[in-house]
């Protein structure tokens, strides 16, 4: 029996009987090896000893969905796909070699999951990175099909590509879930949103999870197309998944479908069935097994039993030839461990010139929309898009104004306030070609996104032995501000640099702006560019001087190169009368104002990146000088300024006069609205000053 959305094709059963006998006797040879497989595996559970799941009672709607696919789609599995990948023509030895992590893992080189796939080649579909993270693969798959459709209304897509996102049905209570959906109706993309209802979520049960499945859930989102089907069924399943997938080509709609699958086998290696399910649960289950079923059907065809049987003969040895194989294949290579963390970025030096002689004085935000407007220019592919950056208001800050009006809707837009969907989308959309760069309204609003940004974009090139980089480029405005309050004043750099994969960018006047803004869109690698708000029009006292010339179109400057903005005397250096202050953003003002008092005894180094940051400017200049004070706007304690102080002590250690001083706010949890407490917590140039002149004099 099928539900159905009222538009949604109806596969009548009369017509399964149409499918060629010879698409039915691959899926059973297919479904035979995946049988083969997991009791392989079940069999010989100190070899397979990594955790890992298997497609048993699955294996009927994930083989008639791969049948589906064009090497032209793109496809996110979920951690129970074996069958699927099985039926994109990948071996079991293939599958074999990441289950037991070995060094030839064509997809992560032994460094993730079993059925954690990720595919670029010209016959099979591509398949971006996968996280474990149950959902959250919808929204960067839903990214790849907003990138198809943009292509496709710019005339750019040369075929009727979809995205196929696959996941269980515990995965659609997940809040990203429901912004993929969101988004996906809204924007009507081509995408089908698979889903394996097996009635578990390890040992938690439908009845306890959700108060309604994926059938009913996806009415609430209008413009999505649903069906529910017996993905038991081969037949049905293979028919209804044939019509679905020919109705999103035609018609660039979004579509679920809800697969009812028994779960015959353990929820993991590691997670044993009989703990949890009861005799009577696990009869039910069986009762539906997709084998027997397709079984039965090809012997109705007139199949002879023999031939099944020669069949799965044949599977058995052909998977225990590929275990054994795989078993005796290489471990990785030790130093793999550290391997394609970034792929190369082709900025590795400044160019273009920083103050043309005809340029003029411009604040930080009009760098901020001049640059992001020549990237446009440049850069066809290019896309700009967050919340409130579209044609009516053009930025909370106006720095995005003019920007839709000039490129279209299609290239710079509005978004909901979905900041996990913002962050993720941006994987799929690098996948098809597309260089996103989307913004943050303000700092304290990254932590909605943060499971994507962690679990999605920085493990990406990693996890893909570096096959799909996210070429991302996130802003992000922080800082407090003449009572920005405690949700728009934070200072996020230490949550950020905890996340490996990342690099954190942090610009403290105009023409760094530009020139670090130019290179991290060009960097292959997702970067985030941390922007004080308080900054952008120089309005806080002593911050005039963030105003600089307009650097020319081709200025960029690398990343990881900090800057010398105030140089000592060498006679105070040479008498041990100077301090190297170490700082970024709104502190380079605060460090400026002070060394004010202290005419000639004061280097102050802008960081400009903090990952990766330029070690070599810091420990050579804190050499010279024996004395260092690391300045921050963030609280102090556990910080990014505190770590950094540990490392000049480690480094420069024979040099030191004194211990190296950290300056940074007062450890309370946000920043307070008042601005008397809001400069009560934050330092200042008063306090930099004490704390210098504490320092020489020691």
């Amino acid at each position: 029996m099928q539900e159905k959305y009222s538009q949604s094709p109806n596969p009548p059963s009369s017509n399964y009987g149409m499918i060629d006998s010879q698409i039915l006797l691959r899926a059973y040879a297919l479904m035979s090896a995946a049988r083969a497989m997991a009791s392989t595996y079940e069999q010989n559970r100190s070899v397979c000893k990594y955790v890992h799941s298997v497609s048993s009672g699955h294996e009927a709607i994930q083989l008639a969905t791969a049948f589906q696919l064009k090497p032209f789609d793109f496809v996110s599995p979920y951690y129970r796909d074996e069958s699927l990948l099985l039926g994109l023509g990948f071996s079991p030895e293939t599958l074999m070699l990441q289950l037991l992590a070995k060094g030839s893992d064509i997809f992560t080189g032994g460094k993730a999951y079993y059925a954690h796939p990720n595919f670029k080649g010209t016959d099979k579909p591509t398949i971006i990175h996968q996280s474990s993270a149950t959902g959250m693969q919808a929204i960067p798959a839903t990214g790849v099909a907003q990138g198809l459709a943009f292509l496709e209304k710019t005339g750019q897509l040369e075929n009727r590509a979809l995205s196929l996102c696959s996941f269980g049905d515990a995965s659609i209570t997940e809040g990203e879930v429901s912004e993929a959906f969101q988004f996906a109706s809204l924007k009507k993309l081509p995408i089908i949103y698979l889903v394996q209802d097996n009635e578990w979520g390890i040992s938690v049960s439908s009845d306890e999870a959700r108060s309604m499945d994926a059938f009913h859930y996806a009415a609430g989102f209008s413009g999505m197309e649903r069906i529910k089907i017996d993905g038991s069924d081969f037949e049905q399943s293979f028919y209804c998944m044939q019509q679905v997938f020919e109705w999103v080509r035609q018609n660039r709609r979004p579509y679920l479908v809800q697969a009812r699958v028994p779960l015959l086998t353990h929820h993991t290696s590691g997670v044993r069935m009989e703990a949890y399910r009861s005799p009577a649960d696990l009869a039910k289950h069986r009762a539906t097994d997709p084998l027997p079923i397709l079984k039965r059907q090809l012997l109705s065809r007139g199949i002879p039993e023999e031939d099944l049987s020669k069949m799965e003969a044949e599977a058995i040895n052909e998977v225990t030839k590929a275990f054994e194989r795989a078993r005796a294949a290489l471990e990785p290579r030790p130093e793999s461990a550290v391997e394609n963390i970034f792929v190369p970025t082709p900025v590795d030096s400044e160019q273009g010139e920083r103050a043309p002689a005809e340029g003029k004085k411009i604040p930080m935000v009009d760098a901020v929309l001049f640059s992001l407007r020549e990237i446009l220019e440049d850069h066809p592919l290019a896309v700009l898009y967050g919340q409130d950056i579209g044609r009516r208001l053009g930025g909370v800050f106006r720095e995005t104004a003019t920007l839709a009006a000039q490129f279209g809707d299609e290239r710079v837009f509005n978004t909901a306030i979905q900041e996990a969907y913002l962050i993720g989308s941006t994987a799929g959309m690098c996948a098809v070609g597309l260089k996103p760069i989307v913004e943050i309204q303000f700092g304290d609003y990254i932590f909605p996104g943060f499971n994507q940004l962690v679990t999605e974009i920085a493990k990406s090139c990693y996890l893909s032995g570096g096959k799909f980089p996210v070429q991302a480029l996130i802003r992000v405005p922080v800082g407090a501000y003449q009572g920005g309050g405690p949700y728009h004043s934070a200072s996020i750099e230490s949550t950020l640099l905890s996340v490996k994969g990342l690099k954190i960018v942090y610009p403290s006047n105009a023409a760094d702006m530009k020139g670090l803004m130019k290179a991290a869109f060009l960097d292959p690698n997702p970067v985030i560019m941390l922007e004080h708000k308080g900054l952008y029009w120089s309005k806080v006292p002593g911050t005039e001087t963030a105003k600089s010339i307009e650097p020319s179109r081709e200025y960029v400057i690398p990343l990881g190169k900090g800057s010398i903005v105030l140089q000592a005397d060498e006679t105070a250096v040479s008498q041990g009368e100077s301090v190297a202050l170490i700082t970024y953003g709104m502190g380079v003002y605060w460090a400026m104002s002070a060394a004010k008092n202290l005419p000639g005894q004061i280097e102050i180094i802008d960081l400009r990146c903090l990952f990766p940051l330029d070690e070599t400017l810091v420990f050579e200049t804190v050499r010279r000088h024996g004395k260092c004070l690391v300045l921050t706007e963030e609280a102090q304690n556990n910080s990014f300024a505190e770590a950094l102080a540990g490392r000049i002590s480690n480094a420069c250690f024979n040099f030191l006069d004194a211990a190296v001083e950290v300056l940074g706010a007062l450890d309370v949890p946000a920043i307070p609205m008042n601005m008397a407490l809001e400069n009560e917590v934050l330092p200042d140039a008063k306090k930099v000053e004490q704390r210098l002149r504490n320092l020489l004099a020691i």
